[in-house]
């Protein structure tokens, strides 16, 4: 294989991602008592959240075969856990401002917070993704079918982070709904994060449970062929995998930091260089011991012989928690002195949600390219493997882009038709109801305004 333009550029696309850090950033570095003080910002939570979503796209296709065959993108095949925790991070953070800015916001929350801006949307995706199955026509079981558009199980794999996050909603709800002791909330939110992971851990992988001892490990191929169920298979129930649950202690994080801002901002801008660099430190620490656990025990312990091997995947994920409890302050801590805003991070943080949800299908539809050199009737074939991973990791951005764009567009029309608010105005001493949007709100002005001067003028003399 010789060298071409492709495969060059195939070598600086992970760098890609570091001109996007660069592109627009506002750096306070060197300056003594200068910060980014609207680090935590609405923008500037969105600016993180799309750096975010840029980095989980990259992340889904370095997780594909022949990207990991090939070392493609390879600095990102184990970081998307750090980039779905700035999201875990961003939402707790802005749960807990507003609940503390804004009065009465729990009334509601299940309508607006939860139903309205996760499952609305989580339900269209899955509707999306049963058209796309069908027409692909994926092989699935019937009882299957029910339970996807159900929601009981996965018709896109990738859709597990609105559950988490939709489950982590309701118990700040009830928490601060029903105690009144604000640390003791936090504590049943801890104790309902740490509760779900080690049932992650205990559900494993796929259905250990549901067949002999490590039928898994068979190597019968009758039993392969008549006894495996598809409950049987990989990333088919709820909280099969440690993705689902490794990444949710940053939501609590996000929710301590917004209850001690001041002090935590206090204390770093106090000799900033010296105390950054302990929580560095600290964070390079809790990195070398989630490092050492996942080597030492593992997650995929299911394949060392010994049966799922529960303990040593519990072990794992009490070794790497610690970390997703710190990196996001040590991000965010960051940014007080570095402040990443340009025109991609602030798009792909309008659409970080969709983008993220619609990443699998563009992954799949365009698959041929990625596999074009096994395969004659390839419509493009570059004719050196990388070149075609280099294509293929552009197409499918871009096509992230345009599907999750278009799926946002779909949830926000469904969004306006289910819960449009009622709000009643008095048109000349009388109350009627209109939709809360601007057009009708114009609309009832211009009314009113009609209105006013008709009763402004002197009533006309009867003839």
């Amino acid at each position: 294989m010789g060298i071409t333009v492709f495969t060059i550029l195939d070598k600086i696309a992970c760098y890609l991602f570091i001109a996007l850090f660069f592109w627009g950033a506002t750096c306070k570095f060197g300056r003594k008592n200068e910060f980014n003080d609207d680090f935590l910002s609405l923008d500037s939570m969105k600016s993180a959240r799309g750096l975010a979503a840029f980095g989980v796209i990259l992340h889904h296709i370095s997780q594909e075969d022949f990207f990991q065959m090939n070392g493609i993108l390879s600095p990102f095949v184990d970081a998307g856990v750090y980039f779905v925790a700035i999201f875990f991070f961003c939402s707790g953070y802005g749960l807990l401002k507003s609940y503390d800015s804004k009065k009465d916001y729990l009334k509601g929350f299940i309508s607006k917070r939860i139903v309205k801006s996760i499952v609305v949307p989580f339900y269209i995706n899955v509707i999306i993704y049963g058209i796309f199955n069908f027409l692909a026509k994926y092989p699935t079981a019937k009882e299957r079918w029910i339970g996807n558009f159900l929601g009981i199980t996965m018709m896109n794999a990738y859709a597990w982070f609105p559950i988490v996050l939709a489950l982590l909603y309701l118990v700040f709800f009830l928490s601060f709904r029903f105690i009144k002791n604000r640390y003791v909330a936090f504590g049943v939110i801890f104790a309902f994060i740490i509760a779900i992971g080690i049932g992650a851990m205990v559900f494993g992988h796929f259905g250990w449970w549901a067949g002999p001892e490590n039928w898994w490990m068979s190597e019968d191929e009758s039993f392969w062929e008549n006894g495996v169920k598809w409950y049987m298979d990989e990333k088919v129930f709820w909280f099969q995998g440690e993705w689902w649950v490794n990444t949710a202690p940053a939501f609590l994080t996000g929710l301590l930091f917004a209850n001690f801002e001041k002090p935590i901002v206090e204390f770093f801008k106090k000799r900033y260089a010296l105390r950054f660099h302990i929580l560095l430190v600290l964070t390079a620490i809790l990195f070398g011991l989630s490092s050492f656990g996942q080597s030492f025990f593992g997650y995929w312990t299911e394949f060392n012989g010994h049966g799922p091997d529960i303990g040593n995947k519990i072990a794992t994920y009490f070794c790497q928690i610690p970390l997703l409890f710190v990196f996001p302050v040590t991000f965010f801590i960051f940014t007080m002195k570095y402040k990443v805003d340009n025109p991609v991070t602030r798009f792909f943080g309008k659409y970080s949600l969709h983008t993220y949800l619609m990443n699998l299908m563009a992954i799949s539809l365009l698959r041929f390219v990625e596999f074009s050199e096994e395969f004659d009737f390839a419509p493009i074939k570059i004719g050196d493997v990388k070149n075609n991973l280099f294509v293929y990791a552009i197409g499918v951005i871009i096509l992230s882009v345009l599907l999750g764009v278009m799926e946002q567009k779909i949830t926000e029309r469904v969004q306006d038709l289910l819960f449009a608010v009622k709000k009643p105005i008095e048109v000349n001493r009388t109350w009627s109801l209109i939709d809360d949007d601007p057009k009708a709100s114009k609309h009832a002005a211009c009314v009113r305004e009609e209105v006013v001067k008709s009763d402004s003028k002197p009533a006309e003399k009867s003839k």
